[in-house]
C-alpha cells in the first residue's frame, strides 16, 4: 500500500513539473519578444482608422486631389480649347449627354467644374503650406528663445493679427486690379500666418517646460536636438489641426474673391467665378449655380471634417 502511494505521487509530480517548465519557458519567450512602444502619433493613427468621419472625408479629399491632378480622366472635353463653347447651347439644361448643362456662353458646366477643382485645391494647399511654415518657424524661434526676441515678434504679430484676412485680401486685390492663383495664395498666406504663430508659440512654451525636455538639457543635448526631437513633435499636433481646417477656409476665401471679381479671372476657371457668372440667371437656369456651389461646399466640408477628426485623435483629453 505505501509503495503504490509513493508511485502515484511521483507519477503525478511529472506533469506538474512539465507544466511548470512550460510556464517558465512561455514567460521567458514572452519577455524575449519586443513590446510595441505606444506614442501619441501611433495612437492617433489607430483612432483615425476607426473613425468613419476621417475615412469619409479622406476618401472625398483623395478623389478631389485626383480630379485636380488628372481632370482629363473624368471628362473628354477641354475648356481651354478653341471652339469648346457654342452660343447655340446657351443655358441648355442638364441632360444625359451633358450632366450639368451649359452656361450662358454655351460651355459645358461639368467640364468647367472638373477643371476648376485644380485652381481651388492649389490655392488651399499652397496657402496652408506657406502659413504653416511661417507660423511654425517664427513660433518655434520665439517660444524657445524667449526674452526680447519673443516680445518683439509677439508684438509685431499682434499688430498684424488685427488686420482681418478677408478685408485685407479684398483691399490688396482691389488695388492690384486682378488676381491669379499664385497672387491669391500669397495674399492669404501673408495675412493668415499670425494665427498659426500664436498656436505654435503657446505649444512650444508649454512643452519646453516638461520634465523630458529638462532631462535632455541636463544630459547635455544641444538646443537643435531638443527643438527637433522633443519640442517640435509634441507641439506640432494643434498646428496640423488648424492648418487642415484652414485649408477649407482658404478655398472658400478664393471662391469669394473670384465671385466678387477680384480673384481668379478668365480664361482661368474657378468655382467662385462660375457662381458669379450664373447668379443673374439663378431663377431661369439654377444649374449654372447649383453644381459649382455643390462642389465647393463638399470640398470645404471634407477638409473641415478631416480637421475635426484629426483634432479628436490628437487630443489626449478627447481620447
Amino acid at each position: 500500500m505505501p509503495e503504490n502511494t509513493s508511485t502515484t505521487v511521483e507519477e503525478s509530480a511529472v506533469p506538474v513539473a512539465t507544466a511548470a517548465g512550460s510556464a517558465v519557458k512561455g514567460t521567458k519567450d514572452k519577455k524575449d519578444k519586443p513590446e510595441r512602444v505606444a506614442s501619441m502619433w501611433s495612437d492617433a493613427r489607430r483612432d483615425l482608422m476607426r473613425n468613419w468621419v476621417f475615412l469619409v472625408s479622406a476618401s472625398l479629399i483623395l478623389i478631389l486631389l485626383v480630379i485636380a491632378a488628372f481632370p482629363q480622366l473624368f471628362t473628354s472635353g477641354d475648356p481651354y480649347a478653341k471652339g469648346f463653347c457654342g452660343l447655340s447651347n446657351s443655358v441648355v439644361p442638364p441632360s444625359g449627354a451633358h450632366w450639368f448643362g451649359f452656361d450662358v456662353q454655351g460651355c459645358d458646366i461639368y467640364t468647367r467644374t472638373i477643371y476648376g477643382t485644380r485652381n481651388s485645391i492649389i490655392v488651399g494647399v499652397m496657402t496652408s503650406v506657406l502659413t504653416t511654415l511661417v507660423g511654425c518657424v517664427l513660433g518655434m524661434v520665439a517660444g524657445l528663445r524667449g526674452g526680447w526676441l519673443d516680445v518683439l515678434v509677439s508684438r509685431f504679430t499682434e499688430v498684424w493679427f488685427a488686420v482681418p484676412t478677408m478685408l485685407g485680401g479684398l483691399l490688396v486685390l482691389a488695388m492690384l486690379g486682378t488676381g491669379s492663383v499664385v497672387t491669391v495664395s500669397l495674399i492669404l498666406a501673408v495675412l493668415g500666418w499670425p494665427q498659426l504663430f500664436r498656436i505654435m508659440r503657446g505649444a512650444v512654451i508649454t512643452n519646453k517646460q516638461n520634465d523630458y525636455v529638462m532631462a535632455a538639457r541636463a544630459l547635455g543635448a544641444s538646443g537643435w536636438r531638443i527643438a527637433m526631437r522633443h519640442v517640435l513633435p509634441n507641439a506640432l499636433a494643434p498646428v496640423l489641426v488648424i492648418s487642415t481646417i484652414n485649408l477649407g477656409v482658404y478655398i472658400s476665401a478664393e471662391a469669394a474673391f473670384s465671385y466678387l471679381g477680384i480673384g481668379v479671372q478668365s480664361p482661368n476657371i474657378s468655382w467662385g467665378l462660375m457662381i458669379s457668372d450664373g447668379q443673374d440667371r439663378f431663377l431661369s437656369a439654377p444649374h449654372m449655380v447649383l453644381f459649382p456651389s455643390l462642389f465647393l461646399s463638399v470640398t470645404v466640408l471634407a477638409f473641415i471634417m478631416l480637421g475635426e477628426a484629426v483634432r479628436d485623435a490628437l487630443d489626449p483629453k478627447l481620447r
